[in-house]
Parts: structure tokens; sequence; C-alpha cells
């Protein structure tokens, strides 16, 4: 599970069998979610509030070429 991110106590990683389309993982405490990377969507999440899901997107739009650069060179596509 290579962490890609930590932003503000939350760790963005990914799982060594993903699949597409590319998407990052991220928790902080018991929270998660699942945010597809260039669609910005979220896919999953449990145990955060619409605030901290708006802050989660944000951030993945902010830091999308490093997560995008991150997925490609892991997985090699």
């Amino acid at each position: 599970m290579p962490t890609v991110l930590r932003v503000d106590g939350y760790r963005f990683f990914f799982f060594s069998d993903e699949h597409s389309p590319p998407h990052i993982h991220i928790e902080k405490g018991d929270g998660y979610a699942r945010i597809e990377i260039e669609a910005i969507r979220v896919t999953d999440s449990y145990n955060l509030n619409s605030k901290e899901l708006k802050k989660l997107r944000i951030l993945v739009k902010k830091n999308n070429e490093k997560l995008v650069k991150a997925w490609n060179e892991y997985f090699k596509e």
C-alpha cells in the first residue's frame, strides 16, 4: 500500500492490486474515502462528512498531476 501523499492528517494511498479507472484511497482516523483521480468523483466513503469530502475533492484536484503520475509509475500504465 504505497502512500502517495499526506495532507492535514489524511493519507492518500493505493492498494497493490488496483483496477481502472485510476483512483486514490484516503484515510484519516476511522474516516475513509475513495476518489476517482481524473473525474474527481467520490465513489465510496464512510465516517466523513460533506465538508471533509469537499476538502478531499479539492485536495485531489490540487494534487491531480502528482496523483496521476504516481498511479502511472506504480502500475506502469
